[in-house]
């Protein structure tokens, strides 16, 4: 029975329980002298400071303002530690994340006028295939004229040779009487006889 009362008490203590982290925020205490019984500063974790001297229980440390006194020598470490190192990884973040915003800027423009030069070139090269495709229509048509001239380069317009016969014959027949006159008039002493 006691096991059950036991058990039933314990039932509460499991449904509130809750994750936690043991602190990496460590305050020490920093004395007037060496048997650390007068507290003149409280040091955080990040703190700075030069160690004068040391002995196995005690350190004579110096802060960055001048002041001196002492701490325990356990809790010094001569690495960085890690909150010091996760600030500095932050404030480098944001300044590399800023930089990385002032060029996003700075191509903004570049970026700009490449796309409008590819705009450009691409309005030339569907001006280019237009002429492209309009000099091979003319190359064609030139082609089909030079064998058309060519299948007649030896023969006449029919409106050159009716031109042609139509003056001959105008000519002939005018010519034709002319001589038949000049003929009439040389037998007959110069006389016209019609």
């Amino acid at each position: 029975m006691r096991l059950i009362i036991g058990l039933l008490t314990l039932i509460p203590m499991m449904a509130v329980a809750e994750t936690a982290y043991v602190t990496d925020n460590l305050r020490l205490r920093m004395y007037a002298d060496a048997e650390l019984t007068s507290v003149v500063e409280t040091l955080v974790s990040g703190d700075q400071f030069e160690v004068l001297s040391r002995n196995s229980q005690t350190a004579l440390v110096e802060l960055a303002d001048g002041r001196q006194g002492y701490v325990s020598a356990g809790y010094i470490v001569y690495e960085k530690p890690a909150k010091l190192i996760v600030n500095e990884s932050q404030a480098e973040m944001e300044r590399l994340s800023l930089r990385v915003e002032e060029l996003q800027a700075s191509f903004a423009e570049p970026q700009a006028l490449v796309d409008k030069l590819r705009q450009e070139s691409a309005d030339l090269q569907a001006r280019l295939d237009e002429s492209s495709s309009r000099t091979a229509e003319l190359e064609a048509s030139n082609e089909s004229l030079a064998a058309r001239q060519e299948r007649y380069r030896y023969s006449l317009p029919y409106t050159w040779v009716g031109g042609a016969v139509v003056v001959c014959l105008i000519t002939g027949f005018f010519g034709g009487l002319w001589w038949i006159d000049r003929q009439n008039r040389a037998r007959h002493g110069g006389i016209r006889v019609y």
